[in-house]
């Protein structure tokens, strides 16, 4: 049985989606749907990064686009300087 959501997705453009979710009493993840993972450099063994192992419990990569949003343009804005003309000489500086 799937546990499916409607998230808001960006990439690779705006839309809202119908996704798969971790599966709540999951005894590996806990419903948190993978793990996270630090790891070393096998030189020094200091910290290099973090990975995520996803639990078998869900897909992430299941999903399916409900409603394409359109993209909205950016409003263009003539440059404003926020001190107004220049720079002042008047305290506080």
């Amino acid at each position: 049985m799937r546990r499916l959501r409607i998230r808001w997705a960006t990439w690779p453009r705006p839309a809202l989606i119908l996704a798969d979710t971790p599966r709540p009493d999951c005894p590996d993840c806990g419903g948190e749907g993978g793990h996270n993972r630090d790891y070393g450099d096998h030189e020094t063994g200091e910290y290099a990064g973090t990975e995520w192992d996803p639990c078998h419990c869900w897909n992430e990569d299941h999903k399916r686009i409900l409603l394409p949003l359109p993209r909205l343009p950016r409003r263009r804005r003539p440059h404003v300087d926020p001190w107004g003309t220049g720079y002042s000489d008047q305290p506080p500086f």
